[in-house]
């Protein structure tokens, strides 16, 4: 079992970058296929980026391509999601999941990951 903790939100203007990390516990990080969610509040949980075991194979939701990175470092058990070019419809509180695989594959769906972090608040002002 994994536990994931995300840090790294806040309260950024439009225009302004934020860093977000999820660390990992344990010492089997690289067998996991990790994502980032968001929930806006009074709306359903939605997909934002998700990646390999290894960090080769990632994807990124339309809405925030070209705009948000997901990538890993799995010696140091993080995942993280650069955001740049925020937008007030980007405010959200962002949750890392897990889902441990064989694959080198990533998972678009909720439903894929048993493992959830407990979230953190972006609050993005126009």
């Amino acid at each position: 079992q994994v536990q994931l903790v995300e840090s790294g939100g806040g309260l950024v203007q439009a225009g302004g970058s934020l860093r977000l990390s999820c660390a990992a516990s344990g010492r089997t990080f690289s067998t996991y296929a990790m994502g980032w969610f968001r929930q806006a509040p009074g709306k359903e949980r939605e997909f934002v980026a998700a990646i390999s075991r290894s960090g080769g194979k990632t994807t990124i939701t339309d809405s925030v391509k070209g705009r948000f990175t997901i990538s890993r470092d799995n010696a140091k058990n993080t995942l993280f999601l650069q955001m740049n070019s925020l937008k007030p419809e980007d405010t959200a509180a962002y949750s890392c999941a897990a889902a441990s695989t064989r694959q080198e594959a990533y998972y678009t769906y909720q439903r894929d990951y048993p493992y959830w972090g407990q979230g953190t608040q972006v609050t993005v002002s126009s």
